[in-house]
């Protein structure tokens, strides 16, 4: 007897009454709305055109009663636009792009990896199973002091990468969206590992010979975070600073920060981070509205820098052979795991639709009055965001927000894409995760996008952004000649 297909009947009533439910409540203030006003307009119909002319006529106005009414409604309308904050556009962005000469593949980099730590083996070992499984590919880059043997991670190198990036990528900005070195406002960059002096934002400047009255930042020590700091601070600065714009400047400079020593804690930073950098045009003004690309609707900060072991997850000291490096705790993950925690408790209520809200509220009553041990209700925040841009710090992070967030595996695509081909390139990585889905051809008026970032303190920062138009395909970027390749299937183990 030939196996009975199973009973789908169930789960379909349930999806259906679940679509129900969530169009009910998301819609509940205009259900209401409606009867009443019908109610009041078959009254009115009842009335007629004497009965209504009658009602007008016994209404008593005087020419006092009418000037303080409309003093009233101007004084609230003035209040009401005077602290309305100014809306923020993202009017483009650009991404740096490596040349092919900085590219490393797997065999490249275990050779280096073999020739530079000879005497210790297990080391060499253990970066080989971290490659492995990280989720990176075979074209991510690191920067040309990296590829001698020894490396040689000098300032003057240090420099070089930083000029390289930066003015890469704000070059290729000034292309795509006509902006003039002179015409900027306000230039926030933000480097956490590499803070030369003079800053780095002094060097754009210098270079660019940008006006003396500028308003500049530069932000370091912040973690791969630090891109949405950036875009906050810019933010506040765009708020009160009228008709101006600001050129945020994301990126991680790799040369002085190689480690040679053999502390596998502080030995995995060297198999996942890569170059990378973004320049991003951020404006408040009316003019830019209708060429912008995107406009940012909410930004939530979350630190947990209060907790000692959240202090130190994430911690640049020197090895016991007093090698510096960045050393990655155990416990990060779990960290990580509390601090989205807390960020998507305070974001949620700012973007989730009243259905999901009132179940998660429910769940929560439930939980405190009747049975501690119910399973607390995760909300569904695909039906807040079309897209989201988690950041790519390596591929346990990706996974781990792919399961509690209950997502699919194309909502998580652009991130597993982009650790693939660029590797984390720490605070820039969510703008290649941007171009990714607009190289796609997936980005539509309307969509939402969610940016996830963590960096060390320990912080989680969210933004929210909304796309203003939609994207057409970009015949440029870091993705142009590669994005018909993409998706590829990323195997857990990679066998070197």
């Amino acid at each position: 007897m030939p196996p009975s297909l199973p009973d789908f009947s169930s789960s379909v009533k349930l999806k259906y009454v679940k679509l129900g439910y969530q169009h009910l409540v998301n819609h509940i203030i205009p259900l209401i709305l409606l009867p009443v006003v019908a109610s009041v307009l078959i009254e009115f119909l009842r009335l007629g055109p004497d009965g209504i002319l009658s009602l007008w006529r016994s209404l008593h106005f005087d020419l006092l009663h009418i000037l303080c009414s409309s003093f009233l409604v101007l004084f609230v309308a003035t209040v009401y636009f005077m602290s309305k904050p100014r809306t923020i556009f993202l009017v483009d962005y650009a991404c740096y792009k490596p040349p092919v000469t900085c590219r490393v593949p797997f065999s490249t980099f275990m050779e280096h990896s073999r020739l530079i730590l000879k005497d210790n083996p297990k080391s060499v070992e253990f970066q080989m199973r971290i490659l492995e499984r990280s989720g990176l590919g075979e074209e991510t880059c690191l920067p040309p002091a990296i590829h001698y043997i020894p490396p040689t991670p000098t300032m003057d190198a240090a420099r070089g990468e930083a000029q390289l990036v930066i003015f890469s990528a704000v070059d290729a900005l000034f292309l795509k969206t006509g902006l003039k070195p002179k015409d900027i406002d306000i230039l926030i960059v933000n480097c956490s590992l590499f803070s030369p002096t003079p800053s780095l934002s002094a060097m754009v400047i210098n270079k660019y010979k940008l006006r003396s009255n500028i308003k500049s930042f530069n932000l370091s020590g912040m973690g791969c975070s630090a891109g949405l700091i950036s875009i906050d601070l810019a933010r506040d600065l765009l708020q009160v600073h009228p008709n101006s714009n600001a050129v945020v400047v994301s990126t991680e400079i790799i040369t002085p920060n190689y480690y040679k020593g053999n502390e596998r804690a502080m030995l995995l930073p060297n198999c996942l981070f890569r170059m990378g950098g973004a320049a991003i045009l951020l404006s408040n003004r009316r003019s830019d509205r209708r060429r912008a690309k995107y406009r940012l609707v909410h930004v939530v900060r979350t630190h947990k820098g209060a907790d000692d072991k959240a202090y130190r997850c994430v911690f640049e000291e020197e090895d016991k052979e007093g090698k510096v490096g960045i050393s990655l705790s155990k416990d990060l993950m779990a960290i990580a795991g509390e601090a989205l925690k807390s960020n998507i408790t305070t974001i949620g209520p700012l973007v989730l639709p009243a259905s999901e809200q009132l179940l998660f509220l429910l769940t929560l009553i439930g939980r405190k009055i009747f049975n501690p041990k119910w399973k607390p209700y995760i909300p569904d925040f695909k039906q807040a965001f079309e897209h989201f841009c988690i950041h790519a710090g390596g591929r346990a992070v990706i996974d781990e927000l792919q399961k509690n967030l209950q997502l699919s595996a194309e909502h998580v695509e652009a991130s597993r894409m982009t650790l693939h081909r660029f590797g984390n390139t720490s605070s820039s990585s969510l703008w290649y995760e941007m171009g990714y889905v607009e190289a796609k051809g997936r980005m539509r008026k309307g969509d939402r996008i969610w940016q996830i970032a963590f960096g060390s303190g320990f912080k989680c920062n969210s933004a929210v952004w909304k796309c203003n138009r939609t994207i057409k395909t970009p015949t440029d970027g870091p993705w142009a000649d590669c994005i018909d390749r993409y998706p590829v299937h990323i195997p857990e183990v990679v066998k070197l």
